[in-house]
Formats: C-alpha cells, sequence, structure tokens
C-alpha cells in the first residue's frame, strides 16, 4: 500500500511511556561507565534480554534488570538529559504529544524525598518540552506491590501538580501483586483532584484484571488491556463506556504475553467489539525490541498501517494517531491539547 506521508511523519501522540523506559540503550551504557557500575550482560553484550515475564520468575528478572538500568540515575543532570534525550525521540518518531508515567518512590532518596523528585521530573520535563517543541506531560503512577497507604500519599502529591502538566494517576508492576481494589481510595483522590485514571490491566492476567480496574477504580484508560479480548462481554462494556486500552504490542511480546509482533499482537482488541485502542510500545530498556506498526483513526475504526512506500523513518515508537489533535507548541497550548486528547479518547 503507498502511504502519502511517510511513518515517521503521520502525527501521534504517545500516552503510556515510563520514565525509567524511556532511557536509550546508548545513555544507559554511558551513563553506567562514566559510574563504574556493572552492568549484567542482559542490558550490555546480550542486548535485547531474553525475557518471559508470565511467572513471578520471569517478572522478577525483568524487574531486575529495570531497577538495574534505574540505578544509574543518580543526578539530576542525568534526569534532564534522559527527559530531553526521550522528547527528541518522540519528535523524530513524529510524536506530538508524551504522557510519561513515573512513580516518584522509586528516585525519592536520592533526589531529596517525594515532592522533591516530582519537581525535578516536573521542571525536567518543561525544559525537554521547550527544547525539542513537544507537548508533554506527566502521570504519577503507584506501585502495586508497595502498600495502598502510599498509593494514596502519591495521589495526593499528584493533585497538588494539577496545574503542572501533571495529568493523570496511574498503578503499575506485577498484576499478580495487589488487587485493584486496594487502592480504591488513592484513585478516588486522583479523580476528585481533576486527575485521569489510568491503571495497568490485562497485561498478565485475564479480562477480571481489566474489568477490576474499570469496576474499583474508575478507569478512564487501561494500560495495556490486550487480554480482554478474552471476553466478549467485557468489550462490549468497554466500548459502551468509550473506555480506552493502551496497546502495547512490543512490552507484551518482549515479556511474554504475545507470541506474535506488531499487529497479531494487538489484533483481536482493535478489530471487536467496537473497543478503542490505542498503540504504544511502553519501551523499557528491557523490553525495546521491533517498533509497532502506527494504526489510523477513520470512519471504519482503527486500522493498521502497513509499512509500505515513503523512505524509512526513526523506529516508531508511538503510535497513536488523530488527524484532529494538534500540538499547539512546546510553551503554549500544553492545557488545551490534554484536554483534546481526554475528550477524544472518553468520546465517540
Amino acid at each position: 500500500m503507498s502511504m502519502p506521508r511517510p511513518l515517521h511523519a503521520l502525527p501521534k501522540a504517545h500516552l503510556h511511556l515510563h520514565f525509567t523506559g524511556s532511557m536509550r540503550h546508548s545513555t544507559l551504557i554511558e551513563l553506567a561507565r562514566e559510574q563504574g557500575l556493572h552492568l549484567p550482560d542482559a542490558l550490555e553484550q546480550d542486548w535485547p534480554p531474553k525475557l518471559r515475564a508470565t511467572d513471578e520468575r520471569g517478572w522478577f528478572r525483568f524487574q531486575r534488570l529495570y531497577d538495574i538500568a534505574r540505578s544509574v540515575l543518580t543526578k539530576p543532570e542525568y534526569v534532564y538529559r534522559l527527559l530531553r534525550e526521550t522528547a527528541e525521540d518522540e519528535v523524530a518518531a513524529g510524536s506530538r504529544w508524551l504522557e510519561i508515567q513515573v512513580d516518584p518512590s522509586g528516585y525519592a532518596q536520592r533526589f531529596g524525598g517525594l515532592t522533591a523528585t516530582l519537581e525535578l521530573m516536573l521542571d525536567a520535563v518543561e525544559q525537554a518540552s521547550a527544547h525539542a517543541g513537544i507537548g508533554m506531560a506527566v502521570v504519577v503512577a503507584a506501585n502495586r506491590t508497595r502498600h495502598p497507604l502510599d498509593a494514596n500519599t502519591l495521589a495526593r502529591l499528584a493533585t497538588q501538580y494539577a496545574d503542572r502538566n501533571v495529568v493523570g494517576f496511574g498503578l503499575s508492576n506485577d498484576e499478580r501483586r495487589g488487587q485493584a481494589r486496594e487502592f480504591e481510595r488513592a484513585f478516588r483522590i486522583a479523580k476528585r483532584g481533576g486527575l485521569l485514571s489510568v491503571p495497568h490491566g490485562g497485561e498478565l492476567m485475564g479480562p477480571r484484571s481489566v474489568a477490576q480496574c474499570v469496576d474499583d477504580l474508575g478507569a478512564d484508560r487501561v494500560g495495556h488491556g490486550v487480554r480482554a479480548a478474552e471476553d466478549d462481554w467485557l468489550m462490549q462494556r468497554l466500548a459502551d463506556r468509550q473506555i480506552c486500552c493502551e496497546i502495547c504490542p512490543t512490552s507484551n511480546v518482549g515479556l511474554g504475553g504475545r507470541r506474535a509482533a506488531g499487529r497479531r499482537a494487538a489484533a483481536p482488541v482493535v478489530r471487536r467489539g467496537g473497543c478503542r485502542s490505542r498503540w504504544a510500545p511502553t519501551t523499557p530498556p528491557a523490553v525495546r525490541y521491533a517498533a509497532a506498526a502506527p494504526v489510523r483513526a477513520g470512519q471504519g475504526g482503527l486500522r493498521v498501517l502497513r509499512r509500505g512506500g515513503g523512505r524509512a523513518g526513526p523506529p516508531v515508537r508511538t503510535v497513536l494517531i488523530r488527524p484532529r489533535v494538534r500540538a499547539q507548541g512546546a510553551a503554549q497550548g500544553r492545557g488545551r491539547l490534554a484536554g483534546r486528547l481526554t475528550r477524544v479518547i472518553r468520546r465517540p
């Protein structure tokens, strides 16, 4: 199929990217060597690592690699560098809007506490946005493996910065640890403060995990959500309520949740039940594989664009395409753009 524009030139918004996971592999290697830190072979010579996180042992290995990658971010200047490079990569891929997820708890000890850490990251986001000319916002994410009271604290903190580009509150890590209902109060705090509810669900566990995100946490979007396709009734509920699933093919394949990359990994959710889907690779250093194919929104719903026609561009790492959404520059219109994206996600 001939394309009127090359893939990297198609407008996109990236709604599912984790802070540490956005780091370039070359930056990970450079920062580790600069500080004399040893990296395991899986993060250096044997790149990309072979992972299967569908059991607890495999998830532990993945999380250990992720924590090692996080350990190289020891100075504020490294945070600024990571976000500047991430913004540059997004622009190169044609992205016009980026929502990056972060759990400040993972960095609080080294950067002076939760509040200081979040303020550091928000300032780095603002500078990266201005540098690269892309709209950027932050989703504060709680950790399922920690106590729900910690999530309450994060939710209150996030709402205090709703006027500084914090747009959502999430819940990540191993779905087998921590039921969604245990975090209901945190999400109620966040929604009362005007933030979107964007928990992870349906990545490692089945449709019930997605349903719990909807019923217990009032999800506006579900991170991953790919296993919702196993339940026709749930798919109809998602479609009726216009709840968006952030499909992440490269992550699902990289962690063993799906066996086929790209289109086939997400096709069941894209094509069934009228459910809205947004594709995002969610590319942590440990699972950065092939780029996902982008999708186009049209009268017939979402359809996959083949990699034909036009010149080859940088790897496509963001795959939401809504032609009527237009980034309005780095210094202006962030709030208006976030609002327009929210309305697009919630409405037909």
